[in-house]
């Protein structure tokens, strides 16, 4: 495919996550029903559509208008290409543009210059104070690739000169003791032998805090309750803790054995009856549902389906969460509440909520935010922080 080729079929996908399909869904599909396309075009077309996602409110106004052509017409401009260069009508590229077109669009303003909601604004700038713009300007660009090596099958060292073997350039990253940043050779890490053998898992280096926050260790009993694809659950495995992996929709799970067994580690994946009987845990991590705002980047088509109303069912769903997890732990035990959201209502209000509700019975340790949560964007070509996530430690009374 050519260049240009690439942004029509972008420009169609598009139109597709426009009507309100999947973006995965609509990537998946077209990969495999188009055979001309090798992959170095399916990868290229991802990144076009990713890269529109991210900055969808600012590439609607510079193209003027929602559709697919429109919005990779934005983009164009928004990166400072020419666009005519582009829209040419040959070798299946995209047709020329139309007068109204090629004098259309707008520099775009406010919130909608950050790419982010009208509604979410205030919100944000509650939670984020004066890193509010770098945040948003973050959240428009591609995540780096973050990887987590196994620490009892390797050090810093030893996964990055493995890495190096296979092409792949990593270095460690400050926020986690096990991160390490893929500056190279991203697209070859799953057939790399550091990734085969379990030395390196992909895991956001944000992520990683949080589990070296927990107090994890050899021997304790920790409930992963709201596990997901058991990133989390994998990482304390590796420190030795007795890990049971729970989830409300276990086919989020479907992967975990076999990256479990991969990294050589044992983590029970329970059943909502199962959880009950293998309890009480000295630690419980409910990593809730969330807006999943702190990780915008890698999740784009979220930031434009969330809702008031939709966030509000969250916020009450966390709040039933942190109560059923509670419930599994012992005495003295510890509660880990998480998020990957950057909202202060989903964060630190909540838990304060859940300690009124309490009553007495359980004390605050400590809170954290992590990643691009804590205002540590960087403006720039390279965003090298981590998502935006927040941790708080909680006690119940022995």
């Amino acid at each position: 495919m050519t260049p240009a080729a690439r942004l029509a079929a972008a420009a169609a996908l598009l139109d597709e996550i426009g009507a309100g399909m999947p973006t995965e869904k609509v990537l998946t599909r077209w990969g495999r029903g188009a055979r001309y396309a090798g992959s170095g075009d399916r990868a290229a077309v991802r990144d076009i559509v990713f890269d529109v996602l991210r900055t969808r409110r600012s590439c609607a106004a510079r193209g003027g208008g929602s559709t697919g052509r429109a919005l990779v017409l934005g983009l164009l401009r928004e990166r400072g290409d020419d666009p005519a260069a582009w829209f040419t009508g040959t070798r299946h590229a995209l047709p020329a543009l139309a007068a109204a077109e090629a004098a259309g669009g707008r520099a775009p303003e406010g919130w909608e210059a950050l790419d982010m909601p009208d509604w979410l604004g205030p919100a944000l700038r509650e939670s984020l104070g004066e890193a509010t713009g770098a945040v948003c300007r973050a959240l428009r660009e591609r995540a780096p690739l973050f990887l987590r090596w196994h620490e009892r099958r390797a050090d810093a060292g030893t996964a990055v000169a493995a890495l190096s073997g296979d092409g792949i350039v990593a270095a460690p990253h400050p926020l986690a003791p096990t991160a390490l940043v893929v500056r190279e050779g991203a697209r070859r890490l799953r057939q790399s032998r550091a990734y085969r053998e379990g030395l390196v898992e992909l895991q956001d280096a944000a992520s990683q805090a949080v589990c070296a926050a927990l107090p994890a260790g050899p021997g304790l009993r920790v409930l992963d309750y709201c596990a997901g694809g058991g990133g989390k659950a994998l990482a304390l495995a590796a420190r030795g803790a007795e890990v049971v992996a729970h989830d409300a929709d276990p086919a989020r799970m479907a992967d975990l054995p076999e990256r479990a067994g991969r990294a050589g580690d044992a983590v029970r994946i329970a059943t909502s009856g199962e959880v009950a009987a293998l309890g009480p845990y000295a630690l419980v991590l409910a990593d809730v549902p969330c807006s999943g705002s702190g990780a915008w980047r890698r999740q784009a088509e979220a930031k434009w389906r969330l809702t008031r109303e939709g966030l509000d069912r969250l916020v009450a769903l966390q709040a039933r969460i942190l109560d059923e997890a509670a419930a599994r732990i012992r005495p003295g035990g510890q509660l880990a509440y998480a998020t990957c959201s950057l909202l202060r209502e989903e964060n630190e209000t909540q838990v304060a909520r859940f300690l009124a509700r309490a009553g007495g019975g359980w004390t605050l340790e400590a809170s954290h935010r992590f990643g691009l949560a804590a205002g540590g964007a960087r403006d720039g070509a390279e965003q090298a922080d981590g998502d935006g996530l927040f941790l708080a430690l909680m006690r119940r009374s022995g």
